[in-house]
């Protein structure tokens, strides 16, 4: 007698068969060798650069020769994998991207569950572009922050056009939302600043290539939110390595790095590595009276 069919197994396979139909099935592939791989994210082929690798593989051989473990963690890094020389990367990183500090993750992914996951407080908001990435919205569904509110795509003063259908409500514009949160049940949290709000955009949109137009976004947060608890989160998985000078990303090449609280970076894209972190900014007097030419 054969075995019963397990409902699960039965279960799946519906599901497998639904996304076949719709040609939304996926299987793991590998490149044949001497291919050029037009689905990359390693924008600049630096892990097939000769000078790279070599150097890569001589810090691996001065770190051995010092003694220091090269394999495995042993633990945590809360618990006992924390090492110098994690440190001293952190340091090194956060200061190429003229930040004060930096917090290494596994990837930008880990860095968005954690960064959207526990900064934000019952009772702020959280507002992000229509087209954010969706380990953002991972990150958003961990949060607890009261409210999520998208914005139309890149739109930061009026919007006429929108990637919804058109039989789908038109989303208002970055400043339509900020605005709106301070009318209203709860508005004067947000006007007194007793309450934040976090936006969320990213420096290149993967799925389309456009260019976050973020010198605008600041401004448009920091007149519609004067109290300064408006607090501007860009994820550059897509634009380090690309804009600025050396690769140290949009916010960077703009000169915001003092206008923008927290970066999120990728390393699996033109650094062509794994992981990710997280950098953030204190304002400063200065720097939040400062004017965008």
């Amino acid at each position: 007698m054969s075995p019963k069919p397990d409902k699960l197994d039965h279960v799946l396979a519906q599901h497998l068969e639904r996304r076949r139909a719709r040609g939304l099935l996926r299987k793991l592939t590998t490149v044949p060798a001497g291919m050029i791989d037009f689905s990359s994210n390693a924008y600049l082929s630096l892990s097939t650069h000769a000078p790279v690798r070599t150097a890569f593989l001589a810090a691996l051989q001065g770190l051995a020769t010092t003694g220091s473990p090269l394999l495995g963690s042993g633990g945590s890094r809360l618990l006992d994998g924390n090492s110098p020389q994690a440190e001293s990367l952190e340091d090194k990183i956060a200061e190429f991207h003229n930040a004060p500090a930096g917090l290494l993750f596994n990837s930008a992914m880990d860095a968005n569950l954690g960064l959207f996951g526990c900064v934000p407080q019952p009772g702020d908001a959280i507002v992000y572009d229509e087209l954010i990435h969706a380990s953002v919205h991972d990150g958003m569904r961990l949060s607890r922050a009261g409210r999520k509110i998208p914005f139309a795509h890149n739109c930061v003063w009026t919007c006429k056009e929108s990637s919804k259908p058109q039989d789908q409500e038109m989303l208002d514009s970055l400043e339509g939302v900020l605005q709106g949160l301070q009318s209203g049940d709860g508005g004067q949290q947000f006007t007194s600043g007793k309450r934040n709000v976090f936006i969320a955009v990213e420096g290149v949109y993967s799925m389309d290539g456009d260019v976050v137009p973020l010198a605008e976004a600041v401004k448009c947060v920091e007149e519609n939110l004067p109290q300064r608890n408006g607090y501007i989160i860009v994820d550059e998985a897509h634009s380090v390595g690309v804009f600025g000078q050396k690769g140290q990303g949009l916010t960077c090449q703009l000169g915001l790095e003092e206008r923008v609280w927290a970066r999120v970076m990728g390393f699996g894209k033109a650094m062509s590595c794994s992981g990710g972190m997280c950098h953030y900014f204190i304002p400063t007097a200065t720097s939040v009276t400062a004017e965008i030419d």
